[in-house]
Parts: C-alpha cells; sequence; structure tokens
C-alpha cells in the first residue's frame, strides 16, 4: 500500500512538473499570446524529451442587452449570468520540434456535453527522418496536419474559441465569423517578414464515409500571402491577404458556419411562441452565415502597433457560385476595424471600439441587399497574464429592404461583462 502511494505521488508530482514545461514555438495561453498570429520559428526552448502541458479556458458573462424587431416578437431579455463555458487544452511535445495540440469543449452554449473541437500536429523540424534532413528549408517551414481550426484569414487568431476569449477585446466575434474544423493540411513559411500558407482542407465539419447520391468530395483549397514586421521596439506593421476557394456541391459551405460552440450574445433574435407554440430562433443568433455551397472567399488585414496604439482591420468578400433554381448566389462584403489603446504597466488596460458591417445578396437578381451593422465600445483589465475582466457596449442592427420575418427591423443593444481565465 505505501509503495503505490508513493508511486501515485512520484507520478502525480512528474505530471504537475510536465505541466509547467515550455513546449517548443507554442503561442502562450495567456496575456503573452496577444499579437501572435502564426507561431514563430524564433524558439530558444531545447527539446528535453516527451513534455506534458495541461491548461484550460473558463469564461462567464453577465448580459444586459435589449432588442426589437417591426412584428414587435422577440422574447424579453433581462440582465443576468449567461452559462459558463470551458475548455481543457492538451499540448504534447513529442519529438525535438514536434508537438500535438488537442482542445475539447468542457461546456460551451450549444453543446452542454463535452466534445473534442479538434485537434492537429506540427512539424517544425524533420531530424526524426534524419538529423538535420531539410534544416535549411524547415528553419523556414511549418507543417500542420490534423482536423481543426485551419489558417485562413487573421481574425480567427483573435476570436473567442469557446471560452478561450482571452485574446479577443470584446465579447462578440466578428458578424461574418471565418471559422471552421476541417481535416487539413497546410505548410506555413516565414522569413524575414514575409509570410506564405498553403492549405488544403476536405471542406467537412461532419465527417463521413457514406456516399450519397450529391456526394462529390471536392476539397477546399487555401492560402495567405503577407508581411509581418517588428521595425523597431515600439513599431510593428503586418498586412496579409487570405483566399478560399471551393466548387463542391457537399463541401465547403462551412467557412461561415463551422463554430459549433454558439454565438456570444445569448438569445438575441429569438421569437415568442406563436399561436401554435412554435417560436423562431438558434444559438447562432448574431452572426451571419450566406451559407453558400461553392463559393470564393477573399480576406485582407492590416495590424498596425505603435506603442499602445493597436489597429486592426478586416476587408472580406465572399462570392457564391452555385446555381439554385435557375438562381446564381450572390456575394456579401464584410467591413472591420479596431482600435484599442493599451496603457499601464505591461499594457494591462485597454480601452477600444469596433466598426462591424456586412452587405449583399444572397442571389444575384435580388433587388434589394441585406445589411448588418454592429459597433461595440468597451475596455479590460488584465488582472493578472491569465485572468481578463472586459466590459462593453454593443449595438446590432438589421438594415435594408432585403430582411422579413423576424429579422425585419431587428436590432439588439446593451452592455455585456465578462470574466475570462486561461492557462
Amino acid at each position: 500500500m505505501k509503495r503505490t502511494i508513493i508511486l501515485l505521488l512520484c507520478t502525480m508530482s512528474t505530471m504537475l512538473s510536465a505541466q509547467f514545461s515550455h513546449i517548443q514555438y507554442m503561442r502562450p495561453n495567456d496575456q503573452n499570446g496577444l499579437n501572435i498570429f502564426e507561431e514563430s520559428k524564433m524558439d530558444s526552448t531545447p527539446y528535453s524529451g516527451l513534455k506534458v502541458k495541461l491548461g484550460g479556458d473558463f469564461a462567464l458573462q453577465f448580459q444586459g442587452l435589449n432588442q426589437s424587431n417591426n412584428l414587435n416578437n422577440l422574447v424579453e431579455l433581462g440582465n443576468n449570468l449567461n452559462l459558463p463555458t470551458a475548455n481543457l487544452n492538451l499540448d504534447v511535445q513529442l519529438l525535438d520540434g514536434v508537438r500535438m495540440h488537442l482542445r475539447t469543449y468542457l461546456s460551451s452554449r450549444h453543446h452542454n456535453e463535452s466534445w473534442i473541437k479538434g485537434g492537429h500536429l506540427t512539424i517544425d523540424k524533420l531530424d526524426f527522418i534524419k538529423p538535420g534532413f531539410l534544416k535549411g528549408f524547415m528553419n523556414h517551414a511549418t507543417l500542420t496536419l490534423g482536423l481543426d481550426e485551419f489558417n485562413y484569414g487573421d481574425a480567427h487568431y483573435r476570436r473567442s474559441d469557446n471560452a478561450r476569449a482571452i485574446y479577443n477585446p470584446f465579447v462578440g466575434n466578428y458578424i461574418m465569423d471565418a471559422f471552421s474544423t476541417e481535416a487539413f493540411g497546410e505548410l506555413t513559411i516565414q522569413n524575414n517578414g514575409l509570410l506564405v500558407v498553403l492549405g488544403v482542407t476536405n471542406g467537412k465539419i461532419n465527417q463521413s464515409v457514406v456516399v450519397a447520391d450529391t456526394t462529390d468530395d471536392k476539397p477546399s483549397i487555401y492560402g495567405k500571402l503577407g508581411f509581418d514586421k517588428q521595425f523597431t521596439k515600439n513599431l510593428r506593421i503586418r498586412l496579409t491577404g487570405s483566399a478560399y476557394y471551393n466548387k463542391g456541391a457537399t463541401t465547403g459551405k462551412w467557412l461561415y458556419g463551422g463554430d459549433r460552440a454558439g454565438s456570444r450574445y445569448y438569445s438575441v433574435l429569438h421569437t415568442l411562441k406563436d399561436a401554435n407554440g412554435n417560436s423562431e430562433g438558434t444559438d447562432f443568433d448574431g452572426r451571419f452565415n450566406a451559407g453558400f455551397t461553392q463559393m470564393t472567399a477573399l480576406q485582407i488585414n492590416p495590424f498596425f502597433k505603435f506603442k499602445g496604439l493597436e489597429l486592426f482591420g478586416i476587408y472580406e468578400m465572399v462570392i457564391g457560385d452555385n446555381v439554385i433554381d435557375g438562381k446564381k448566389e450572390g456575394s456579401f462584403t464584410q467591413i472591420g476595424a479596431e482600435m484599442l489603446i493599451r496603457f499601464g504597466k505591461q499594457e494591462k488596460f485597454y480601452l477600444g471600439g469596433r466598426y462591424n458591417t456586412v452587405n449583399g445578396k444572397r442571389f444575384e437578381g435580388d433587388r434589394v441587399e441585406l445589411e448588418i451593422l454592429r459597433y461595440n465600445v468597451g475596455g479590460g483589465w488584465y488582472i493578472s497574464k491569465n485572468i481578463l475582466a472586459k466590459a462593453e457596449y454593443v449595438n446590432q442592427e438589421y438594415k435594408g429592404a432585403g430582411w422579413d420575418g423576424r429579422f425585419e427591423g431587428a436590432k439588439f443593444s446593451g452592455f455585456n461583462i465578462e470574466a475570462v481565465v486561461s492557462f
């Protein structure tokens, strides 16, 4: 019995020690990870065998929103707490330059039960083939393989991933939220500020080997080209352009609908029950997905930081290529702009605003456009590098004559307070 207890204590001690070990090339899951996009190839962490880092994310909001529409049939929203969300993160150093990441949603808005969001293997060295194999190439290259979030655009590096809200200065993500978890392979090359990403996914969020009459299994192709340079200690400029392309009839439609955790604004645009006891509303309302099944998407992202001043932007277009009932799908344009002022010791505080619009047509022949306008203002306090408290005011309106039903004249506004812990 004593031997068993001693063995358990030694095992726990080893596990706890391993949890806090540094993993090579890994983005810190705390304030130190702010404004890190692709993980840098400049890494000084020496390899010393298998290492395991167990981490987590927790987020809780106090929501106080009001809403209305032309039909006056939306539910009344009160001021109260939302369901807390939680992630479990497992990162493992398997070999020198080879690591694995796995994220499990312990609790999310759309799924209260635990389920795996995704995982991937990242390769920064090929020494497992032969010591120094393709060293000159791998000094600049990274290979990523898995079924997980893939690298289209820059906005996904600043979004809330269920409970991992430590990088997002606001509570909500962008209206057209480019994020999906698909089986993918990706090559990233970084050299003196230049960035190239080339990747392919199978275009599916729900994996299946069953073949139906409409199955075509066409892959999605994506890439990114950019420039990211720290000119001085205080000045950094980054500019990237990303593209995503799919011609499949049954694949590729998840780019703006792949986040199965649900919207960050709870119960907005949900209707009261009608005379038959039916109501409308989903866990994803507040965001917008055109649902194009064949598409070309483009996203341009400027980023500028000078001392405490931080600017981030989005110009994005998605063009539908499919023909449905004789009508060709249309296109939508998203514009987003953030300005933040970070201040205090180690920039623990920030204030800022975000402007976000989406407009376009579901089909080319539509006479009127759909438009959504949102703005956020707020601020936050990094109580420690692992704890963030933030508050925002949000206003979102569905404008234009193209909306009908519960979306006609719809708007919601109010405040959110969010507490975040990540480690």
